[in-house]
């Protein structure tokens, strides 16, 4: 599997290895036939006992025959009728003899043998998560897209909530895995008097956010539990929250017997880049003057590995708090200082420069040189203006795909995108709920982007009710507006299917979330043709040595078979999906959303060895078994990001 609950993807079977690696042949297909024109497939594969489970882009849990992918049961957690959303789920939790797995704001609870809900598992086999947060749960909007993590009878669980406003919180919870009770609870974004509570503004705050949306990691031996929390509501203007903003976009060390916070460390103060912690910590062992010690490494969105002791939180290679750049837009209150590791070295390029506009065609060039100059690019933490270059991208760097550790040589792998975004902070002056409420992820024209799909013509595809149900409970990544009220709910469903703007002043002035700026959509810069609109690399993999702080290796990781055949080879493309490292002497990895290849590299060289094409792309991390004698590697493949094919199947691989 993936190195368990340490979160370190390593396996240590290697009857897969170098020397035979090129024999891999494909082994059986599952096929879920499920899949839509924008679905998604990031379910990380579990393997327990012969049978494989594994979650489905309509949100099926699918029991499969690990030695011939023949399916055993599947069970639908979304309701008859649901409208066909999509969801970007990694996969569902085992444990004894329950399968549990999260829809949206419900956690199941299923028989491992049957698929069916567990009666005695909270309601007839289900608790609600919008429960025991503190609000009232028809204004609480949270979900959960990562399995949660299993301490003793306890199933742990971060969660994902809105970066809008009004905002839910993020808190850590622990519920019990026999009845779905809560045992414990902490608060990401502290409670008036508790720890932190004075790195916000006083009184009750309007934020959410604060949250471990990539899922926690459990150390058993230690008793702790350690999680990555993303930004604060609004995440990029942060005028409702002046402060540092504990515990956003932290890594946090907590007993995993009853929830106390044990240590924390910030890596973001006062986030307003939407760089929340992408991936949960990997529990790592590393050499220091020739003793081991037991570490945390923390990938993120902005190219750092920061590397901090298990026990105390305290950095294991020097950190520099360096002066940020002030904000220029009004009210904003910027963090003065911001941290920096100085080894390892970044894994991205952390900057766009002028020297960066791609050289890909003439037209090209001059198209972006031209755009470059109207925006703002600064270094790291150049607070948002009306045209901030993002870089690296609002999807990493590293992403939830996350690292693989290697314990034999300390090394550390990352995939990474090196993508330039482009963020827009403008007046908020909308006069039509529409652009209050929905403008800052689907955009003012409605056109969308790649984390919010396109609203135009959207009438032509759902019904008016279908419409107003997702406004009221939300969809995949979007959060719920339930606070909405019915008329207003209704106007935003005529501007979307009509056109005609439901001005509603009234409804706006009383909005107490209200602020003077919004961000115009996040936009995934692309040159005229398509293509990123810089200079490769556009993606990488790296070989981080936690050992010594070094970079052991980088190459690009993806290509775009067009420009391949033009001889534009080893660019590198956006990649979503993490690695599994082996002690067959292989690094395993699919990830890039445009060549559809799952590889195998030499781990200590980066020297690829083994590719094949997959159906669709495997925006999954692969895993690997061993099932009556013989190892078997398989990977979800479900494309779908950034305009890529969709697909619904299952692919395992294995020696002849």
């Amino acid at each position: 599997m993936h190195g368990g609950v340490d979160n370190i993807r390593y396996s240590p079977l290697s009857q897969i290895n170098k020397s035979n690696v090129t024999q891999l042949k494909v082994a059986w297909t599952y096929d879920s036939k499920d899949a839509f024109p924008t679905s998604e497939m990031q379910s990380h594969p579990v393997v327990v006992d012969g049978t494989l489970y594994v979650t489905t882009p309509s949100m099926k849990v699918a029991a499969v025959d690990a030695a011939t992918g023949q399916e055993r049961w599947t069970f639908n957690l979304a309701p008859a009728g649901a409208p066909r959303a999509r969801f970007r789920h990694r996969g569902v939790t085992v444990h004894q003899d329950r399968v549990f797995a999260t829809y949206r704001n419900f956690l199941y609870a299923l028989d491992r043998a049957t698929g069916k809900p567990i009666p005695t598992f909270g309601t007839d086999g289900r608790i609600d998560l919008r429960e025991g947060l503190g609000l009232p749960v028809e204004r609480a909007s949270v979900s959960a897209s990562t399995p949660g993590s299993i301490f003793g009878d306890l199933i742990i669980f971060g969660s994902s909530v809105p970066e809008t406003l009004p905002g839910t919180p993020g808190h850590i919870r622990a519920f019990d895995v026999r009845t779905g009770k809560l045992r414990w609870i902490f608060h990401t974004i502290p409670q008036a008097g508790e720890f932190g509570s004075d790195t916000w503004p006083k009184g009750p705050t309007l934020s959410g956010g604060a949250n471990a949306w990539a899922g926690v990691t459990v150390d058993q031996g230690n008793a702790m539990v350690f999680a990555a929390t993303g930004s604060a509501s609004f995440d990029w203007y942060g005028v409702n929250r002046h402060g540092d903003n504990l515990f956003a976009d932290s890594v946090l060390a907590l007993d995993a017997r009853t929830g106390k916070r044990v240590w924390h460390y910030q890596v973001i103060k006062h986030d307003l880049w939407d760089w929340d912690m992408p991936t949960a910590p990997n529990l790592v062992t590393v050499m220091r003057n020739g003793k081991p010690v037991q570490a945390v490494a923390q990938l993120t969105k902005h190219g750092y590995v920061f590397v901090l002791d298990r026990k105390t939180g305290v950095p294991l290679f020097p950190v520099e708090e360096r002066r940020a750049p002030e904000s220029t837009i009004d009210g904003e209150q910027a963090a003065a200082r911001q941290r920096h590791p100085l080894q390892p070295p970044p894994y991205t390029r952390q900057q766009m420069t002028e020297a960066m506009v791609t050289t890909r065609t003439p037209e090209a060039h001059a198209a972006v040189l031209k755009q470059f100059r109207e925006l703002t690019s600064g270094p790291l933490f150049t607070p948002p203006t009306n045209g901030l270059i993002v870089f690296p991208g609002v999807d990493g760097g590293a992403e939830w795909g996350g690292g693989a550790f290697d314990p034999d040589t300390g090394l550390l792998y990352v995939n990474a995108n090196e993508m330039p975004w482009i963020m827009r902070l403008i007046p908020n002056t909308d006069t039509a709920l529409y652009g209050s409420k929905c403008a800052s992820c689907h955009r003012s024209d409605r056109t969308g982007g790649p984390q919010a799909p396109s609203l135009v013509d959207v009438g032509k595809r759902l019904s008016r009710d279908d419409i107003a149900g997702i406004i009221r409970t939300g969809t995949g990544r979007m959060p719920g507006f339930p606070d909405m009220g019915a008329k207003n709910i209704g106007d935003v469903v005529e501007f979307l299917v009509t056109g005609k703007d439901q001005a509603n002043d009234a409804a706006i002035a009383a909005d107490p979330n209200r602020l003077k700026y919004r961000n115009d959509g996040e936009v995934l810069w692309r040159d005229p043709d398509g293509y990123p609109p810089i200079t490769p690399p556009w993606g990488t993999l790296s070989a981080l040595d936690l050992n010594a702080g070094t970079m052991k290796w980088q190459k690009p990781l993806g290509e775009y078979p067009e420009l391949v055949a033009k001889g534009m080879k080893d660019t590198g493309s956006d990649n979503y999906g993490g690695p599994v490292v082996t002690a067959g002497g292989l690094l395993f990895i699919a990830a890039t959303n445009f060549d559809k290849k799952l590889r195998a590299f030499d781990k200590l060289t980066g020297a690829l060895v083994w590719e094949t094409v997959l159906p669709f792309a495997g925006n999954a991390t692969p895993s690997t078994y061993m099932l009556n004698g013989k190892q078997y590697l398989v990977i979800a493949c479900g494309g779908g990001k950034n305009g890529a094919p969709s697909g619904s199947t299952i692919v395992a691989f294995a020696l002849p």
